[in-house]
């Protein structure tokens, strides 16, 4: 338990972000999830308008520290990769 000021004001806002950080990834998960769906479904347009979204999405969750940046970019590379691969 903490005893200092600073201690119980730091244990405050561990319980806030991670509340905040959760809800990030559940929605990067999300957006993730229905880009993944679209491309099993062979459906270039609802794929590109996912990827936008979870492009989004990742970019926020990095932005605001949730995600490494450059795990955000190679999630991003990676879902864009498989959509141009169903244009093909």
């Amino acid at each position: 338990m903490a005893t200092h000021k600073s201690a119980e004001k730091r244990a405050r806002q561990s319980v806030r972000r991670n509340t905040i950080n959760r809800v990030r990834r559940a929605k990067i998960q999300t957006h993730t999830k229905a880009v993944q769906q679209a491309i099993a479904g062979k459906d270039a347009a609802a794929a590109l308008r996912a990827l936008r979204e979870a492009e989004s999405a990742l970019a926020h969750g990095a932005g605001h520290g949730t995600l490494h940046w450059k795990t955000a970019a190679r999630k991003a590379s990676r879902l864009a990769k498989h959509v141009k691969m169903m244009k093909k």
